[in-house]
């Protein structure tokens, strides 16, 4: 098989995933495996596990390998400064990979990816400035201005860490009233177990929102508005067409799509061009994003 290929590494806080991708976006292989705890250093030794492993399986070499991780990350200099779910301060990860592989290597932010990969092969195709929010166990945005994927500070992009409710529930950054807090999927399952006496988690939400029951739309239409509150500035500010939704909390489909619609709608008149989509890309994106990343860094080098 012709043309370069990439392996694209996405590390999530229970699993790796792992893919080798051609240069047309065709996956020949993927792999999954558990995180282990508090990943660092032996993040350059799973990704040349994973490597050898796809290129077993396809026959196939890799010329180009990018990993993706969560939380706080600095694109230009390639280092993860913060993130409070794998443990990890200032982890020189584009350093770290070069360290132990023999191709060229790059690294980037899980949510930035996912949205690369939703442009090129995604819902997000035909639309160059979109917003893509996650919802899963936390909340973070991506944002695509003219085509381009925005990565500024550590910080672009961190919405889930506006606060909302200053007496709200406690956030996993030591605040209040956060965002991820109160309408993640980890925050409405942690809700509606409240509210239910048991435990329940996101999807039991929404099949009581499907069955009407209105203790359960109260919760859905409470976070809803929530999102549309920290998410209105951000579409306005950038001139934002599509708001596109992924994580678990996108598995709702038109359930969470169309009333934040609406809300966003309200909150912004005269956008009639504004639409809001569920990704298509599910929890592979960032992955594929990865090798997108690995990819356009083998065009650099050949320029």
């Amino acid at each position: 098989m012709s043309g370069p290929r990439a392996v694209g590494i996405d590390v999530g806080g229970t699993r790796i995933k792992a893919v080798l991708m051609t240069g047309s976006g065709d996956v020949l292989e993927a792999t999954v495996r558990p995180t282990p705890a508090r990943p660092g250093p032996e993040l350059g030794t799973i990704a040349g596990e994973l490597r050898a492993e796809l290129e077993a399986a396809t026959g196939h070499s890799a010329d180009a390998l990018a990993v993706v991780v969560p939380g706080l990350f600095e694109d230009r200099a390639g280092i993860a400064r913060w993130s409070a779910n794998l443990g990890w301060r200032d982890l020189a990860l584009t350093e770290l990979l070069a360290g132990s592989l023999d191709i060229p290597v790059a690294s980037g932010h899980d949510v930035r990816a996912g949205l690369l990969a939703e442009h090129r092969f995604g819902a997000a195709r035909e639309v160059d400035d979109v917003l893509f929010l996650p919802l899963g166990t936390g909340i973070a945005s991506a944002h695509m201005t003219g085509g381009v994927v925005t990565a500024g500070s550590p910080w672009t992009g961190e919405v889930g860490h506006v606060v909302i409710r200053p007496d709200g529930r406690e956030c996993g950054c030591g605040a209040r009233g956060c965002l991820e807090a109160e309408a993640s999927a980890a925050a409405l399952g942690r809700i509606w177990s409240e509210v239910e006496g048991e435990p329940r988690d996101a999807e039991d939400l929404a099949v009581a929102v499907r069955a009407g029951d209105d203790r359960a739309k109260g919760v859905w239409s409470e976070a809803v508005d929530a999102l549309a509150l920290v998410l209105s500035p951000a579409v306005a500010a950038a001139g934002t067409r599509l708001v596109l939704l992924g994580g678990g909390l996108a598995l709702a489909g038109d359930l969470l799509a169309d009333p934040l619609h609406r809300a966003l709608s309200a909150r912004l008149p005269g956008r009639s061009e504004l639409s809001v989509r569920v990704a298509e890309l599910g929890d592979r994106a960032g992955a594929l994003g990865a090798a997108c990343l690995a990819l356009d860094l083998l065009t650099e080098v050949e320029s």
